[in-house]
């Protein structure tokens, strides 16, 4: 059984990733004048990564709570077996970026983080003491916000969130704050859904066309974050709405 709300929501944070992305690109190649660095579509940007993160970690409490209802035991080789092919994906986008974008190439993105965070993550969807992963991520958060202000000499705890100089980069999720968000996501998935159960009443609107439509894209997230980008620049392109430097 799938909980359609949480195909649902991701979904919604796949469009508004697109939008931003496509806001990007055109801004990224001149061809619109925009801030998204500031006020509304910064914190557009940053709803929409917090939302996939934290679902990603409510969808690991629902993976792990899922395994123990059928009466067998959660393995750590299936969580380190899925973070590795999702880490796998975001070296693919660094490669690729680094080809075509040169230091502007992504080191740890997005995709990084959702890697690194499934692996570390299995060792808090056991824990008994729910306010334990509660303060971790918390703490995830502080440090983050205190890190992001900060630069420094040396670049191999870039993951972590120590920036280098003059660092700069399109897609950037270091695990400080980023994986606290999916801590406290682990954490809403505990309480929101204990035993593989929703414990809040919700209507079935599974079959609803907009809602069906909205929640398969929130089912291919992973291959839709991808491969929209290439599709995104192609369709700009030929529409006549970039100049790629060929």
């Amino acid at each position: 059984m799938r909980f359609w709300e949480i195909d649902f929501l991701r979904g919604c944070a796949v469009i508004t990733m697109v939008i931003y992305h496509l806001l990007y690109n055109l801004y990224s190649f001149g061809s619109l004048n925009i801030n998204l660095y500031q006020g509304f579509w910064h914190y557009f940007q940053v709803a929409t990564a917090s939302t996939f993160l934290t679902l990603a970690g409510v969808s690991l409490t629902l993976s792990y709570n899922r395994v123990i209802q059928k009466g067998q035991k959660p393995s750590f080789s299936k969580y380190l077996k899925r973070g590795l092919q999702i880490l796998g994906w975001g070296m693919v986008i660094t490669v690729f970026t680094y080809v075509t974008l040169g230091d502007w190439y992504v080191r740890f993105g997005v995709l990084h983080c959702i890697g690194v965070s499934t692996i570390l993550g299995y060792f808090f969807l056991g824990l008994q003491n729910d306010i334990i992963t509660l303060i971790a991520g918390a703490l995830c958060l502080v440090l983050g916000s205190i890190l992001s202000s900060q630069a420094f000499p040396f670049s191999f705890l870039l993951f972590l969130g120590f920036k280098p100089y003059n660092f700069h980069t399109i897609d950037y999720f270091p695990l400080f704050p980023w994986w606290g968000v999916v801590l406290l996501g682990i954490f809403l998935g505990k309480q929101l859904y204990p035993g593989y159960k929703r414990i809040f009443p919700l209507p079935d609107w599974s079959r609803v066309p907009l809602i069906r439509a909205v929640s398969f894209l929130g089912q291919h997230s992973l291959t839709i974050y991808i491969l929209h980008q290439p599709v995104i620049i192609a369709l700009l392109f030929l529409l006549g709405m970039i100049q790629l430097p060929i």
